[in-house]
């Protein structure tokens, strides 16, 4: 009986110290952990700091001038985005015309001083992919002959009556996605202009730019999309009007903003 009681008292010790042996200490504590996406729009644009057309020769008058390439726009987001371009003036002159900045004096009535923005044309490198083919919602037209009477206003930049920068409606031109296209493929998805291989074609243009004044210089190829808007259209009661000599200026204002 002594020999089975010590036995027993050997076992539970054996017991004790095995579950000593194998206790684990845990000491836990907890960090947050937050992730903040922040929507990036990004448009770099190299162009110059003025791009000038200098009417000083007869031809030049009559052919116009462009300039190739004058633009390059790159876009990176990590939204769905759309990019359009809009027509602006300090309005020094009146609102939907360019600012004249010297005024060259002919002293003729029939000299006037209201042109409109609408005379300048752009033409874009690529067609804008949520066009679907349909130029009048882009700028990839080529630029119109005017020997050919054609003033169907496919590359005139678009104007906001208002003056500001408000985005074109779903008739109006953009350079990339648009407003409510009828497939609803309506918008660029996020990216970037660079990938692996070099230039993301639809995250990449290139703008001309074209000013045909013509003879005399009322500016045929003027429209808003609707309607002509060359200077013996724009004033109605002066038949003969043409462009007073001077320096004038405006800008374009291109704006990439998320798709809604």
């Amino acid at each position: 009986m002594k020999k089975s009681s010590k036995f027993k008292l050997f076992l539970a010790a054996a017991a004790l110290i095995g579950t000593a042996a194998n206790a684990q200490l845990i000491d836990e504590k907890d960090v947050s952990i937050t992730l903040d996406l922040q929507p990036v729009l990004q448009l770099d644009m190299t162009t110059p700091d003025q791009i000038e057309f200098v009417f000083d020769e007869i031809n030049k008058y009559q052919a116009g001038i462009t300039q190739y390439a004058a633009t390059i726009l790159k876009v990176s987001s990590t939204v769905s985005w759309d990019l359009y371009a809009v027509g602006r003036s300090q309005g020094n002159t009146a609102t939907g015309f360019w600012d004249q900045q010297v005024d060259y004096g002919s002293g003729n009535p029939n000299a006037v001083s209201n042109l409109p923005l609408s005379l300048l044309e752009l033409r874009q490198s690529r067609p804008n992919p949520s066009a679907d083919g349909d130029t009048t919602l882009d700028y990839s037209a080529n630029f119109a002959n005017p020997n050919a009477g054609v003033f169907a206003g496919t590359n005139n930049i678009y104007v906001n009556p208002a003056g500001d920068a408000t985005p074109p409606s779903t008739t109006e031109r953009y350079i990339a996605g648009h407003k409510g296209a009828s497939n609803n493929n309506d918008f660029m998805p996020g990216g970037t202009y660079l990938n692996q291989t070099g230039h993301k074609s639809d995250y990449y243009y290139t703008i001309d730019y074209r000013i045909l004044p013509g003879l005399p210089a009322i500016f045929p190829m003027a429209h808003n999309g609707t309607d002509r808007q060359d200077l013996v259209t724009v004033n109605t009661n002066t038949a003969s009007s043409y462009a007073a000599p001077g320096v004038y200026t405006m800008y374009v204002q291109y704006i990439l903003l998320e798709d809604q």
